[in-house]
């Protein structure tokens, strides 16, 4: 497994690579926007070129995470049309910088079958607008409130309303705290194989090209998506152990998210190899 983390973007989003070899992480993830905007300025040509040549220099594997704002399955017709649009926006904007996939939440609404129906759609605009090779991973998530992807059935769901042509431009990223929080128990050593038995039974674990490794401040099941630094929360050690450990994600890239301390929590992961 490749360890890294999510990385800053202040001055641009080149100098990402520079935080990343601080902290010693293997690979990155930023953002290629405001997080928390709708609005986003064009990249920059001379920045582009810096990003390129970083990415280059350094030859760590980087992914995108969407805008936070984005509700593709948005029931309100606004807000769906401006997240299916910043999708497509933000699928361009990996292509421009050679960022090879592009991270995002599905989504929320309490009517689960139009939910998904929407979902499927706004990818399909997206990946159409966007013409390339970037793939769109879907998140898992923690089921809070109404949002959508909280078990597999539901991600399955989501791809299989993606046109078949556009399907292998899809993926899934798997985050361990959304998994613990919507009640998948990774704890345990047959809760870890029985989860990603139904993982690999309902999605493929060839759909796996990215997880988040998160612990959780809230118990098993607790459908509420609150991040804890490695071994601090009640996930513990085990599952992260079993993780970078597991050979059949040796070579997926796996970013930590909880604020700040990189370093010490990519420390603590290394501890558990081997």
């Amino acid at each position: 497994m490749l360890l890294g983390a999510h990385e800053g973007i202040a001055g641009g989003v080149s100098t990402a690579f520079a935080r990343a070899e601080e902290d010693g992480a293997d690979c990155l993830q930023i953002f290629t926007r405001n997080a928390r905007g709708w609005a986003a300025k064009p990249l920059e040509e001379e920045e582009i070129a810096r990003f390129r040549a970083e990415a280059r220099r350094t030859g760590k594997p980087v992914a995108a995470h969407s805008s936070y704002l984005i509700n593709a399955a948005a029931a309100d017709p606004e807000i769906r049309a401006k997240s299916w649009a910043a999708l497509g926006d933000e699928l361009g904007r990996c292509e421009q910088l050679g960022i090879p996939s592009l991270i995002f939440h599905p989504g929320s609404n309490p009517d689960v079958r139009e939910g998904v129906a929407l979902v499927g759609e706004g990818m399909a605009r997206a990946l159409e607008a966007a013409p390339g090779k970037v793939r769109l991973l879907t998140e898992t998530t923690a089921g809070q409130g109404a949002s959508l992807g909280h078990d597999f059935e539901q991600l399955a769901a989501i791809r299989d309303a993606v046109p078949k042509a556009l399907r292998r431009r899809c993926g899934i990223c798997v985050d361990t705290c959304h998994l613990f929080a919507a009640g998948h128990e990774l704890t345990t050593d047959d809760g870890y194989d029985a989860t990603f038995a139904d993982l690999d039974r309902t999605l493929g674990l060839d759909q796996v090209l990215a997880f988040h490794l998160n612990d959780s401040k809230k118990g098993l099941g607790c459908r509420v998506d609150r991040h804890e630094h490695i071994g601090q929360g009640e996930m513990g050690l085990a599952p992260f152990r079993r993780l970078v450990n597991d050979r059949r994600f040796a070579a997926v890239p796996a970013f930590l998210e909880t604020d700040l301390r990189f370093k010490e929590n990519l420390a603590v992961l290394r501890g558990l190899v081997g």
